[in-house]
């Protein structure tokens, strides 16, 4: 399936649903589409695309269309994150997040264990997720400047 005719095939969901959730999926799918339009790539890389597009079968599962395109999509992003290391817009600030997250609960739970259990939890919650978003936008900014961001 070429780039122009998934990109068709999703817009004509866009246009067929009126659930909120669905045309969220499908508008973040021809987001990445276009943008993939709009960068230049070889004949090969885009021939590995579209080899990429076929195998995820778009069109196969009408019955669960949200269920089937989400996870296209999520198989997609992944492809492109591990082939081309092109990743979307927040990849870094959700993932660094996370993990500042996590390190942030064992840091408030060893750390600050002389302050009330709740408390200390908290601000080694908060702290982690601030120094982690920190981190995330940092990636981020490197990868947008080497022009891997979508």
């Amino acid at each position: 399936m070429t780039l122009q005719k998934a990109y068709h095939y999703l817009e004509s969901l866009v246009s067929e649903t009126s659930k909120k959730s669905e045309i969220k999926i499908y508008e973040k799918f021809l987001n990445i589409l276009t943008k993939l339009k709009d960068r230049t790539f070889s004949n090969e890389d885009i021939q590995l695309i579209e080899t990429e597009l076929d195998r995820l079968q778009l069109k196969s599962n009408p019955e669960h269309n949200k269920k089937h395109i989400k996870k296209a999509l999520n198989e997609f992003e992944k492809y492109l994150k591990d082939t081309f290391s092109l990743t979307t817009a927040g990849y870094y600030t959700k993932l660094y997040g996370g993990l500042g997250l996590s390190f942030g609960l064992l840091f408030g739970v060893a750390i600050f264990s002389n302050l009330e259990r709740s408390l200390g939890i908290s601000l080694g919650l908060i702290g982690g997720i601030v120094v982690g978003s920190i981190m995330g936008r940092k990636k981020e900014a490197e990868a947008k400047a080497a022009g891997n961001i979508l």
